[in-house]
């Protein structure tokens, strides 16, 4: 938790007390539903509510905006992100049941106001986001397949409407199909050795890809 405060040293009382709340309740949920390795709940603020606030790091969402973490799994990295930004709207999918009744149960227990969680496929949804974020589910070509045509025209943000994807290692073949394409190094951001290889991807869609 001193780690979260430390790189994001603006947080509020409050978002500080829900950051601390969410090793007691990934925790408790961890024992009854799987959705983090045993290993990994260890190292919790690290490994995934560190990392999912890289893309703080990268973009600060305004209020209002619609932002979709698609595969978010135990809800990252919608949750942290939520906290974070308040005022931003934050719609987050799995398809698999007991992974949504786990971010459901999470977000009620930090009351979370501006978090949906549903058990939903990326396809499926007929809604545009500003923007779309994810950590790593597949890869970059069959994400943006999934995702086609649910971003917002409209631009309210110092990047361009699109993806922001948290993945790690070389990704210059994956990438190489696309030309809209930034990458952020996270080892820029933060100092644990976790980072050395993990970067946010940023792709515009606003743009013919």
């Amino acid at each position: 938790m001193e780690e979260i405060v430390r790189y994001f040293p603006d947080l509020t009382e409050k978002q500080k007390e829900q950051f601390a709340k969410l090793e007691e309740l990934y925790t408790e949920w961890n024992a009854k539903i799987n959705v983090i390795s045993r290993k990994d709940i260890e190292s919790l603020y690290t490994k995934h509510v560190l990392h999912s606030l890289g893309i703080a790091k990268v973009m600060k969402f305004k209020p209002g905006a619609d932002v979709m973490d698609v595969g978010t799994g135990g809800g990252f990295p919608g949750i942290p992100l939520a906290i974070l930004f308040p005022e931003t709207n934050f719609y987050l999918i799995d398809v698999i049941a007991k992974k949504i009744k786990v971010v459901n149960e999470v977000a009620a227990g930090l009351g979370l106001k501006n978090v949906k969680a549903e058990q939903m496929r990326a396809e499926k949804i007929n809604k545009e986001f500003d923007f779309i974020v994810s950590r790593a589910v597949t890869n970059m070509p069959d994400f943006v397949k999934w995702v086609r045509g649910k971003v917002k025209k409209d631009q309210n943000h110092d990047l361009p409407n699109g993806i922001l994807y948290l993945k790690g290692g070389d990704l210059t073949e994956e990438l190489s199909v696309f030309q809209r394409t930034t990458l952020y190094d996270l080892s820029e951001f933060f100092n644990d050795e976790f980072f050395e290889t993990k970067k946010v991807v940023h792709l515009a869609m606003k743009y013919k890809i």
